[in-house]
Parts: structure tokens; C-alpha cells; sequence
């Protein structure tokens, strides 16, 4: 199990995560595999993950259902140093998981890779450019890039692939 220290702060290891260590973590990751919680398989997680990149670069459009006056506490959470709670729900998910898109665990990988590498591509040359989240509203490359960062840490997990070392309390 790989170990990460949790910094969201840290735009330097929030890059170097998602361009090495996240696909470090994912390889070991079997077809079969259940999560320690919640419902979702290896894939369905994966695929999960692909649709969120997706969304931080425009080429999945999304709303946002949380209520205006709830925004700015929702966005504390997401420039805070805290983890995604273990069980959290996202909101877009709660009909249910979308059907799988990609014929395997291997091909949903591949288009997670494609997916993380035009979110990084598309922050560096567009950081200014605005795509919305479903739980924190319209944010910029900066607020994907956190979201990714927490988003991916809980995924991994949510499987065993990674311990955190969890910032102190108030940071």
C-alpha cells in the first residue's frame, strides 16, 4: 500500500500525484475487487473518475444542485486541508451509478489516463477557464485540481490502494 502525504495546499504534489502516484496506486487494481465501502466496483469507480475529469475540462457539462446559499460552505470544504469524509455521497450519484461505458477494467484505466492528461493540459494552458462541479458550482483549474486531489485520495481509498498521512486538525 503506498502512502501519501495529504497536503491539498501543495500544488506541486497535487500535480506530481496525478501525473505518477495515482497510476501507481491504481495498477494493482483488480477487475473483481470490491471497495471497503460503498457500492462500487473496480470499473464503476474508474469510470466515475474518468466522467469527473471530463467535467473539470468542459467536455461533460453538469449541474450543480446545491442550493446558492450553501456554495461558500461547500467551497470552504473544498480549499480546506481535510479529506472527503469516507462515506460521502456525491449528490449526482444518488439515482445510481451510470452504466459502464468501457468494455473492461484495463480500457476504463486507459481512457482515466487520457482523461487525467487533457485536465492537465487544459489547466496549464486555460487555469483561468470556468467548468461547473456538481457539488461546488462554477470553479476554475485551481479548484479542479484540489477537487481531483481529494477526489482520487478517496477513491484509493475507498480500495486500499493508499494510506494517508491526514493533516492536523485546523489545517
Amino acid at each position: 500500500m503506498l502512502k501519501l502525504r495529504f497536503d491539498v495546499d501543495d500544488s506541486v504534489l497535487r500535480d506530481t500525484f496525478l501525473r505518477t502516484f495515482f497510476f501507481g496506486a491504481l495498477d494493482p487494481l483488480e477487475p473483481g475487487e470490491r471497495a471497503r465501502w460503498g457500492r462500487m466496483s473496480a470499473q464503476e469507480m474508474v469510470e466515475h473518475l474518468v466522467w469527473a475529469f471530463e467535467c473539470s475540462t468542459g467536455e461533460v457539462r453538469v449541474t450543480c444542485p446545491t442550493p446558492e446559499d450553501q456554495l461558500l460552505r461547500m467551497r470552504r470544504f473544498l480549499y480546506s486541508n481535510r479529506p472527503t469524509p469516507l462515506e460521502f455521497m456525491n449528490p449526482a450519484l444518488r439515482d445510481g451509478l451510470p452504466p459502464l461505458r468501457y468494455g473492461s477494467l484495463t480500457e476504463a484505466r486507459g481512457a482515466l489516463q487520457a482523461a487525467v492528461d487533457r485536465f492537465l493540459h487544459h489547466a496549464r494552458t486555460r487555469p483561468e477557464s470556468v467548468h461547473t462541479h456538481p457539488i461546488f458550482g462554477p470553479i476554475d483549474a485551481e479548484g479542479w485540481s484540489r477537487t481531483h486531489f481529494k477526489h482520487c485520495a478517496h477513491h484509493l481509498l475507498q480500495f486500499g490502494r493508499l494510506e494517508v498521512d491526514a493533516p492536523q486538525e485546523g489545517t
